[in-house]
């Protein structure tokens, strides 16, 4: 009897169970779990859970093969993902009603001033055109040399498409450029050059290490927003902006006022990536805040998005003076046109995979040998635990930890610099490593901590370890 119920008991918890209900009390034969005679029911490892699981995905597939839950990630990550490449949040009113940007890429033929930006100049400088925004007959007329990409209206014509990457033109009734507008994707988007260098398939969440962020804001006639909060004259900071160099941006300069190092060198520091970050607590170089409190402080502080955004530690003069001084800790625009697309821009940003390191560009045998030296003798999972490559948790540590200057760590109220996750390093090759590019290479980098830490490496063992943070 005690037998035969049990197992009925057993049926009723998987009913139970595959619902969402635990009723573990209440379905009969109340003497089973008293009895001493009882009869233990022996399942097979796995197999238990094995039914649960068949029976909600029987469910699931009754409903159309996704649950509530997961439709409603689908649709935000599709939803974060345009977000991410198009969404401006009213910047626009920054970049081309203030800046004036928009006026300098047109040209004065155009509408605007100066000799404008053409194709060939805005690639040199950095910018990216999405192939698959370029309908097939243009596609054709490029492959054949017939679009001129010397003439800031071929420029014009790629905005109208919305192919140039991160950037996004307002155009009125008559075509004429009105406004320019910049989104995540400018800094953080590549291109694959399927079609030619510089125009492609679109890389998210991928460093912008050609993009010369300074040059192009520099080009804009009207930067008195910069010379007010710093105080200082419109060609010295056309001088700082130009000075940053391709892939870096200085996030805190309008913060703290700090525009070069103490060696005299720029502040700017190295554009990250921003694909692998499921598990990471902190982001930038210098652990400023996590991923959910970062990206409203870039949208409405960086790219000047309508927003509202709060972060009192921004009010603290000592170390942030001009944000204290006009209210940056605290930011309330009418109509909020960001706190809306937080959510699906972050599901998206944190569902961007790491890609692979591409077959050739390391030695599978080194790196096989360098990863029994990454957990062992060079103790780098001390501070980039596998599989993040960074610290799990609050993951920041203090300058002479590393062995560096704490200038950029101090521009953070962490005071601290973050063990930047290390998969993916092929994507940031270019400029550099460290926060700063001092590095220029990964075998450097090996060399510094080799030296730091005095592990003692041979330099066999130096070059394998190399090649095992090459392959993540």
């Amino acid at each position: 009897m005690h037998r035969s119920c049990t197992l009925s008991r057993v049926r009723k918890l998987g009913v139970l169970a595959a619902g969402g209900v635990a009723l573990l009390g209440s379905v009969g034969c109340s003497d089973v779990l008293s009895s001493s005679d009882t009869t233990r029911l022996e399942v097979p490892e796995g197999e238990a859970l094995a039914g649960v699981a068949e029976a909600t995905q029987a469910q699931s597939d009754a409903r159309g093969g996704l649950s509530p839950s997961e439709r409603a990630i689908v649709e935000r990550f599709r939803e974060g993902r345009e977000i991410f490449r198009f969404e401006t949040f009213g910047d626009q009113a920054f970049w081309g009603g203030q800046l004036g940007l928009h006026r300098a890429i047109a040209g004065a033929e155009n509408g605007g001033i100066g000799a404008g930006v053409s194709p060939a100049t805005a690639l040199a400088l950095g910018l990216k055109v999405d192939s698959e925004a370029l309908p097939r007959s243009l596609q054709k007329q490029l492959r054949r040399g017939q679009v001129d990409l010397d003439d800031p209206a071929t420029t014009l014509a790629l905005l109208k498409l919305n192919a140039v990457v991160g950037l996004t033109g307002f155009f009125d009734d008559q075509g004429q450029i009105e406004s320019l507008g910049i989104q995540c994707a400018l800094c953080h988007s590549n291109v694959d050059d399927s079609f030619a260098p510089g125009i492609g398939r679109r890389l998210d969440g991928w460093p912008s290490r050609d993009l010369d962020v300074g040059t192009i804001i520099s080009v804009a006639p009207d930067l008195s927003v910069f010379t007010g909060l710093l105080g200082a004259s419109d060609a010295d900071v056309r001088s700082v902006l130009t000075s940053w160099g391709p892939g870096k941006f200085d996030a805190f300069m309008h913060l703290d006022g700090k525009t070069a190092r103490p060696d005299g060198k720029p502040a700017a520091v190295l554009i990250p990536p921003l694909f692998g970050l499921q598990g990471v607590g902190l982001m930038t170089w210098n652990g400023f805040s996590g991923l959910n409190a970062w990206v409203p402080l870039v949208i409405n502080l960086e790219m000047f998005g309508q927003g509202i955004f709060s972060d009192r530690r921004l009010a603290n003069a000592a170390q942030f003076p001009i944000a204290a001084a006009n209210g940056f800790s605290r930011i309330r625009s009418t109509p909020d046109l960001v706190t809306p697309k937080l959510a699906p821009l972050l599901t998206y940003v944190e569902s961007i995979e790491t890609p692979p390191a591409p077959e050739g560009s390391f030695d599978a045998d080194a790196a096989e040998r360098g990863e029994v030296l990454f957990t062992g003798k060079a103790r780098c999972s001390n501070c980039h635990v596998p599989p993040l490559y960074t610290l799990p948790g609050f993951n920041s540590v203090p300058a002479t930890a590393i062995g560096i200057d704490s200038f950029q760590a101090d521009r953070s109220p962490n005071l601290g610099y973050r063990p930047p996750p290390l998969r993916g390093v092929f994507t940031r090759q270019k400029g550099g490593f460290f926060h700063d590019g001092r590095f220029a290479s990964v075998n450097d980098v090996v060399a510094h901590f080799n030296a730091q830490f005095d592990l003692q490496l041979a330099p066999e063992e130096a070059s394998d370890l190399a090649e095992f943070v090459k392959s993540l």
